[in-house]
């Protein structure tokens, strides 16, 4: 049991310590994908202008993806939590 948990331990490591700039871009893409659409729907059911909604998500869209990338690149400088 503490043989595969060991394992799948130093597997987890290899895999966090291998991401590569590409990974937390399509990461940061996928998310603010949900996230934007959330955004959205929200500022609509707010404001009741679809318009107003769509210039809010399209904003967000952009400044979110920038500073999700960068908090990305930092936490990967970052060792805490890591062995």
């Amino acid at each position: 049991m503490f043989l595969n948990q060991s394992k799948a331990s130093q597997t987890f490591k290899q895999d966090r310590a291998s991401e590569k700039p590409l990974r937390s871009i399509a990461k940061t893409v996928s998310w603010r994908i949900v996230g934007t659409l959330d955004t959205i729907g929200i500022s609509w059911l707010l404001t009741g202008q679809i318009e107003t909604a769509l210039a809010i998500g399209s904003v967000e869209l952009v400044t979110k993806m920038i500073l999700y990338f960068a908090h990305e690149r930092v936490w990967n400088m970052i060792n805490f939590g890591r062995d």
